[in-house]
């Protein structure tokens, strides 16, 4: 679903920084007022998403919500897949996570899960919608499915701390992913997730801290 962890870059961020970066959608600078229509639209997806199931919304309904005509929409996003799939980063990225290497490794892999949440135990509607989305091939929700896949790995990658395994790495990462998409087809609590990732943890590293 997600892309997969690249090699180590030697100039990344230390694993224990706080990791997450903004984001505007589209290549041009925003003015304040497109800026704003951006953020009525994402705040519209994320209701219809809570209120209407997947194959109900549409970028019309989205932009009759946020008051904008469905051409304006269309102007920043270029499908409902773009829009909930934004609504996933921007809910990934508006919950930054720092790693405390002094922690039990289990305890540090759990804290890095809960913070990739998405807020899903508030309004699971909503991450089951956008991760539906996420499994468009449209190219702005490649671009998107990428940058999350991205962060997913560089949180992980902090709570296993400065000398991963990568290989343990990589599992993890395609067990969260899995795990995510279960979720957001119906299948797994999302509360269920940090559990599920601890028990992986311990079983690739022996227990180990």
């Amino acid at each position: 679903m997600f892309e997969a962890l690249p090699e180590p870059d030697p100039q990344a961020p230390p694993a224990e920084a706080v990791v997450g970066v903004s984001y505007q959608p589209g290549r041009r600078h925003l003015t304040e007022r497109q800026a704003e229509v951006v953020e009525r639209l994402l705040t519209a997806a994320a209701a219809e998403g809570q209120a209407n199931p997947y194959a109900d919304i549409s970028v019309r309904s989205i932009a009759k919500r946020a008051g904008v005509a469905a051409a304006t929409a269309y102007t920043y996003f270029s499908s409902k897949d773009h829009l909930l799939s934004e609504v996933m980063w921007r809910r990934l990225d508006d919950s930054p996570y720092v790693a405390d290497l002094d922690r039990p490794l289990a305890d540090r892999v759990v804290g890095a899960v809960a913070s990739m949440s998405f807020g899903a135990t508030e309004d699971p509607a909503v991450v089951r919608a956008g991760t539906i989305a996420l499994l468009g091939d449209g190219p702005d929700v490649l671009a998107v499915r990428a940058r999350i896949g991205r962060e997913i790995a560089h949180r992980l990658a902090a709570a296993l701390g400065p000398d991963f395994d990568a290989k343990v790495l990589r599992v993890l990462q395609i067990t969260y992913t899995g795990a995510i998409l279960s979720a957001g087809l119906g299948h797994l609590e999302f509360d269920a997730l940090p559990h599920l990732m601890a028990e992986a943890t311990a079983l690739l590293t022996g227990g180990g801290a």
